[in-house]
């Protein structure tokens, strides 16, 4: 690779391939606002990006700054091999990841007017006014002003006003929203995975008793929910959670579950000063909190290689009163 330790832009297209740029991408004079950025492949940015269009044509890309496009940001479909972009990442317009092989992380916030995610790992959550994901992992929420459309992913929760869904999918929290009820295509099914034994999984061990993943249902499993704001504004949504018929939940120690530890690792990235691991019952360590290994781990969930346990919903009274004592 080549080092570019300063930019300077002349042209109205910056092709970056096989370079380490050390500073950022940034314009210096108001001309140089409609200049475009192409990153072909094998391209590390150290500082923070700013362009009309960027556009990615090939994989190991690394975006360590902030990023901005004015226009759009487009990863090519074709893209083999990781982009990674660890910090926020927005767009006055479009952001569009469509990849087929490859595969995108984002280490933090997605935001911008149209969002369109393909086989991504988003750290933290996303923000558009029209949302589709399909074949993603967002830890965080999903959170859309006109509609959501979410299809065979894993999302920490979402709030629209119109949610179509298809396909198997996950909530890593416990409950997730929409104005209108959620539209389903035949087929579909949500699992809720905040009392799933991540923690084990992730570490190759076998998931303690009372716990796994909840099949939801559509039609019981929502009710009709009233927000107010500050203002004293309400707003009626469809609230659909497992938390009013989950007993065992009074039953788990949440801390042994060790899901927070995977969610916040993986939000956090980049900001993590050391390296973490999880301690397995032998007295050996896990494999290392990193964003690309919680993202591998969470993808062979939602791939099905990877099989968590289905809770068992039979609780005698007996081990619930001694629980409560």
């Amino acid at each position: 690779m080549s080092e570019k330790k300063e930019m300077r832009l002349d042209n109205s297209e910056l092709v970056l391939k096989n370079n380490i740029v050390k500073s950022g991408i940034l314009p210096q004079r108001s001309k140089e606002l409609s200049r475009d950025i192409r990153v072909q492949q094998n391209v590390t940015v150290e500082g923070g990006v700013y362009g009309n269009r960027i556009t990615v044509e090939g994989g190991n890309a690394i975006f360590k700054g902030a990023v901005f496009a004015s226009k759009e940001l487009f990863v090519n479909h074709d893209v083999t091999g990781q982009v990674y972009f660890q910090k926020a990442v927005a767009s006055a317009d479009t952001i569009v990841s469509f990849v087929k092989s490859g595969r995108t992380i984002f280490g933090a916030d997605v935001n911008a007017q149209t969002i369109r995610l393909k086989n991504t790992f988003v750290g933290g959550s996303v923000f558009a006014n029209d949302i589709y994901l399909e074949n993603c992992v967002v830890l965080g929420g999903v959170f859309a002003t006109k509609a959501a459309t979410i299809v065979n992913s894993m999302v920490g929760t979402f709030y629209s006003p119109y949610a179509t869904m298809s396909g198997t999918n996950y909530l890593l929290y416990p409950a997730c929203f929409s104005v209108e009820p959620i539209s389903c295509l035949p087929n579909t099914e949500l699992y809720n995975l905040s009392l799933a034994h991540l923690g084990a999984l992730f570490k190759g061990e076998k998931e303690d008793e009372k716990t796994g993943k909840i099949k939801m249902d559509f039609n019981n499993d929502s009710q009709r929910t009233v927000l107010v704001d500050d203002d004293d504004v309400q707003t009626i949504v469809n609230s659909y959670s497992v938390s009013g018929r989950v007993l065992a939940a009074d039953l788990i120690d949440m801390e042994k579950l060790e899901n927070h530890f995977l969610i916040e690792a993986g939000s956090l990235g980049s900001q993590l000063i050391k390296s973490y691991t999880l301690s397995r019952q032998d007295g050996t360590r896990s494999a290392e909190l990193s964003v690309s290994n919680i993202a591998e781990f969470l993808f062979s969930i939602l791939l099905g290689k990877t099989n968590v346990q289905t809770l068992d919903a039979e609780i005698s009274f007996k081990e619930f009163k001694e629980a409560l004592r």
